[in-house]
């Protein structure tokens, strides 16, 4: 298991200091096998339902925490999620993968996403 800030999203974090690039993230979640890498641009097979805006706080001088919750559409296991840039196509910012979480309809997860400068 692996959570990583992608090469696209280190990019678009320069892209944002220069301000050349927009604020908004979204979390999306996704069903499909791997290890998240640092060369990564999508989520693992991205589910069907939308992804969510997530909630942006700063709980310590050098992290940023994304929070969203997603609802589930139908039976499925979920396996990773990510902090996008769109809320469809976009950039993947940070990805990582999980030991799968299996939800029926209308199941819901609450993503706690924290990025840290070190």
């Amino acid at each position: 298991m692996a959570t990583v800030l992608t090469q696209v999203g280190e990019e678009w974090i320069v892209d944002v200091l220069d301000g050349t690039s927009p604020g908004t993230q979204y979390i999306g979640w996704g069903t499909g096998a791997g290890t998240a890498g640092k060369s990564d641009t999508t989520l693992f097979t991205e589910a069907s339902e939308a992804r969510q805006s997530a909630t942006r706080s700063q709980p310590a001088a050098d992290k940023i925490r994304y929070v969203a919750t997603m609802t589930a559409d139908g039976s499925k296991t979920i396996t990773n999620a990510g902090v996008l840039t769109a809320l469809t196509g976009g950039t993947l910012i940070i990805h990582g993968d999980f030991t799968g979480i299996p939800l029926q309809q209308n199941d819901q997860i609450q993503f706690t996403i924290d990025m840290e400068i070190t």
